[in-house]
């Protein structure tokens, strides 16, 4: 049996995974995107390390498109098999993936436009046009493939093949995957984390244990870092606000995943104005695609934790409150742009690569009474990363836009586990597990989290190469 790296292997994005059984049964975990925007991960997003007509199945640890936002090009290119997942992450990726279409539609267009200025420059590099990844027309041949399942139970996918997913905490049907597989009468346990979510985090359960396994695929986002405790979190949170919106009188931009983190922030914020805490301040999410997200968290209770379902006795909708609003509309976005009210606005994308996030950005950043919060993990070649990294100016829409907002980072908002709340997830396999391979992690934080591990016990780590394939024996 072999697993062979062909996503997300020294990087954070475009998780894949290809398990390939002596018998040739082939296996792939996840078919992320990659997200960065620039021309080295559309080509990586056009290309496989693998024939997509040979595979077999697929299995989703979660919804997040950097670990799905490939699947309907698999299907386009040739895949007929079926896709395994939680019953919340197939609900989720119904929406994300037709967001994720009408992007690639609209980015494709924009790419075409500006070549279509710069005929000698396409001549001469010999540019072509982009077509998109897929189309929302490819989103139903994808959605009919997928079977859902509950978590805890062992369910057999293939005759050498049983398949288990655990609750793993980072996202609305988020799971740990847990396989089975026999070869010639024995059987070899494999573990993928997905991503691993919190402990003591508000509106899912807490990451169930990781199950037993003889090799496991870990990620590694936050493998060098440790998170801030939730009481200073929430301090801090009203800090950055109340010095934005009441002292400034300025907007508070928070760029945030349309699913899960928008939630979280929306359910934070929704438990302060209950409890007083809150200012009266207008607060706008500004993304269609949180809207139909917020529906599907609704409608999924079975993943809330206690804390969550006790708020619900007290305040029916958690995720609403009298000076919330929701913007769908473009008008009602642009809007928003003009206004110079005080305000707090939730806006996708986290890693500001794309999306109504760029336009509050364009309007509000040369700005000195303007906050931008970030609250989450941003690819350092992303507009996100490179406002992380310290730049004095970022380029929207072909303008350079100085930076004279105030920058702020809070990563305990992260739902990706710090180092050693993974070593915690870990614990019960620490010393049966023969060799444990990094991937979803920055290279040089995989280094460091590849020795903290060594420290706390776990021998045989790994960090692979994109493409490495790697034999694995009973």
């Amino acid at each position: 049996m072999k697993i062979k790296f062909c996503g997300a292997a020294r990087n954070v994005t475009g998780s894949s995974h290809l398990i390939t059984l002596d018998s040739g049964y082939k296996i792939l975990l996840d078919c992320g995107l990659y997200q960065g925007g620039g021309k080295a991960d559309w080509i990586s997003n056009n290309d496989w390390y693998f024939d997509p007509r040979e595979i077999d199945c697929l299995i989703l640890s979660h919804a997040h498109i950097d670990h799905t936002g490939r699947v309907p090009k698999l299907v386009k290119d040739g895949f007929s098999g079926c896709i395994h997942s939680t019953h919340a992450t197939r609900s989720l990726c119904a929406i994300m993936l037709l967001d994720s279409a009408k992007i690639q539609e609209r980015e494709a267009e924009y790419y075409n436009k500006r070549l279509a200025k710069k005929k000698k420059k396409r001549k001469k590099k010999n540019l072509k046009k982009r077509e998109p990844l897929y189309t929302s027309k490819d989103i139903v041949p994808a959605m009919e493939k997928y079977r859902a399942y509950e978590y805890d139970k062992w369910i057999k996918i293939h005759d050498q093949v049983e398949l288990r997913f655990n609750d793993a905490g980072h996202l609305l049907g988020s799971a740990s995957v847990n396989l089975k597989i026999t070869e010639g009468g024995k059987t070899i346990r494999l573990g993928f984390t997905g991503d691993i979510g919190r402990p003591d985090r508000p509106i899912l359960r807490d990451p169930q244990l990781m199950e037993e396994s003889d090799y496991l695929i870990c990620e590694s986002t936050y493998g060098d870092k440790e998170h801030e405790s939730n009481p200073e979190q929430t301090d801090r949170f009203l800090q950055i606000i109340r010095e934005t919106c009441i002292e400034n009188k300025g907007k508070l931009l928070i760029p945030a995943f349309s699913v899960g983190r928008t939630q979280e922030l929306v359910y934070m914020l929704d438990k302060l104005e209950t409890n007083g805490k809150l200012p009266k301040i207008p607060v706008y999410v500004d993304s269609p695609l949180s809207v139909n997200a917020t529906q599907v968290f609704g409608a999924h209770p079975e993943c809330f934790d206690n804390a969550l379902n006790e708020y619900l006795l007290i305040d029916e909708n958690p995720f609403g409150f009298n000076d919330l609003k929701y913007v769908r509309s473009v008008d009602e976005s642009k809007s928003l742009n003009a206004s110079k009210e005080a305000a707090i606005i939730i806006s996708s994308s986290g890693m500001m690569n794309a999306g109504r996030i760029r336009h509050h950005m364009f309007n509000n950043l040369a700005n000195p009474n303007t906050t931008l919060l970030i609250v989450g993990y941003c690819s350092p070649d992303t507009a996100g990363g490179i406002i992380k990294a310290g730049a004095e100016s970022i380029k929207l829409f072909g303008e350079q836009i100085t930076i004279n907002a105030r920058i702020e980072l809070m990563h305990s908002f992260s739902a990706h586990a710090d180092r050693k709340e993974i070593v915690k997830f870990l614990k019960p396999i620490k010393k049966q597990v023969k060799a444990t391979f990094l991937v979803h992690g920055e290279y040089d934080t995989q280094k460091k989290f590849k020795k903290y591990l060594s420290k706390n016990g776990f021998s045989n780590v790994n960090i692979p190469e994109l493409g490495e394939e790697i034999e694995l024996k009973p």
